[in-house]
């Protein structure tokens, strides 16, 4: 029989990460979290002795198809798109470990989760480990958190997955009594784990009185260019948003040998943080051909065009930017595959026992901003579960829109992906 787990009494488990999922210009300083002592004692290191290298590959291979299919869905829109696929696939997956009968089928159609726990629980725990991992030249850090309306009762099992394999530390708040209270609370903890880079990720009157559980996803990234741009260099430049839209950007230069592709259809440059572990890929479409790369863009494609590159001299040109975004993502994540888990019909009974929970919000939060100097990022994700009630070389010059993706080198996990339609 399974056991309950009466949350007054739930204090501990212990971690955290930058996604939230509510169930129901100079750089600052890098915050006293992000970098102090503190951060280690909160990221524990997790059980991953179950997994296995062909299953944590099938894991990275879910989080970064999923990527894909996400970024066609943007894609079909203006403007520029950045969100953190490792963020939203860790939130939905803890919601995943709840979720059975066709809710659960639907989430591994969309997110291509393992089914087999004893597969999918240490491959996730294993990559958390990774990404977590100490001795590295830049700041990173992804955690994650529980928060449970006191006296609701959550199965023990479910708890338990949720802090021996996410890391997620169970916190008690009374949604119920002080909704407005405890939304504050959990945008505190996403701020302070996020260098304050994400503000706000639950919006005023998104958390009211029927919410029974909320879980986040927090992570952050600040490295530095291992072959910094020099700032005296930057100068004013022209930047196509379309042939016939032109708005000023300030262009970055830099002279050097980088993993290098010009396939006619599109440009590959490959740009690596200091430590060597992280780095940017800078995927530049000919002139007018943003749509036709973005049809094919997927992660087998995208892995063919690495293969492609080699270490070549360039000039590379790329435009300082900064911008933020914010996704509602139900009727997406529905549109993918999964409209079940927003409807009275879900069923995570493996949460409660019962099916009287569905998610009634998907929230997702990025930053980044890319100067002479190297790149802060951050993303939090958020679901609310409630009650039913230099001489002659190449030249990369990114003045035109342009896709970006930051990816771990140990892992394959694409942390970050979005598109420059317009650097302003």
């Amino acid at each position: 029989m399974s056991k309950l787990v009466n949350h007054r009494s739930v204090s501990a488990l212990a971690a955290v990460l930058l996604a939230a999922i509510v169930l129901g210009s100079m750089s600052p300083a890098v915050s006293d979290w992000v970098k102090g002592p503190e951060a280690k004692e909160d990221v524990p290191v997790l059980d991953d002795a179950g997994a296995t290298a062909s299953s944590v590959e099938a894991t990275v291979n879910a989080y970064n198809g999923f990527a894909f299919d996400l970024y066609r869905r943007y894609s079909d829109g203006d403007g520029n798109i950045l969100f953190s696929p490792y963020s939203i696939s860790t939130a939905l997956s803890m919601t995943y470990e709840g979720a059975r009968g066709l809710t659960a089928e639907e989430m591994e159609a969309v997110f291509g989760f393992l089914e087999d726990p004893s597969e999918r629980q240490p491959s996730v725990a294993r990559i958390y480990n990774t990404l977590n991992g100490e001795g590295r030249e830049y700041a990173l850090h992804t955690v994650n958190a529980l928060w449970m309306q006191q006296d609701y009762n959550v199965l023990e099992e479910y708890v338990n997955a949720i802090n021996n394999y996410y890391g997620g530390e169970a916190n008690v708040l009374d949604f119920e009594a002080e909704p407005d209270e405890s939304r504050l609370i959990i945008n505190e903890w996403v701020e302070e784990r996020t260098n304050e880079r994400i503000r706000d990720l639950f919006p005023a009157g998104s958390i009211d009185s029927a919410v029974r559980l909320v879980l986040t996803n927090a992570i952050y990234f600040k490295g530095d260019w291992l072959y910094e741009f020099d700032e005296a260099a930057t100068s004013g430049e022209d930047f196509y948003v379309t042939p016939s839209t032109v708005v000023m950007a300030d262009m970055m230069s830099l002279h050097g040998s980088f993993n290098y592709v010009d396939a006619g259809l599109f440009q590959l440059l490959e740009l690596p943080y200091a430590g060597g572990d992280v780095s940017m890929l800078v995927l530049l479409p000919g002139e007018g051909r943003m749509g036709e790369v973005e049809a094919q863009l997927s992660a087998e494609r995208l892995g063919e065009w690495v293969a492609m590159m080699e270490e070549t001299e360039v000039d590379v040109y790329l435009p300082r930017f900064t911008f933020e975004t914010k996704y509602f993502m139900m009727e997406d994540l529905a549109g993918m595959g999964m409209p079940t888990a927003f409807t009275g019909e879900a069923d995570f009974s493996g949460m409660t026992g019962t099916q009287e929970l569905y998610i009634d919000m998907v929230v997702h939060q990025a930053f980044i901003e890319v100067n002479e100097a190297g790149t802060e990022a951050a993303a939090a994700t958020g679901v609310s579960m409630r009650l039913t009630s230099a001489g002659p070389g190449e030249v990369f010059r990114a003045e035109r829109p342009f896709v970006f993706l930051i990816r771990d080198a140990d892992t394959g996990v694409m942390m970050f992906m979005g598109r420059v339609s317009s650097p302003g």
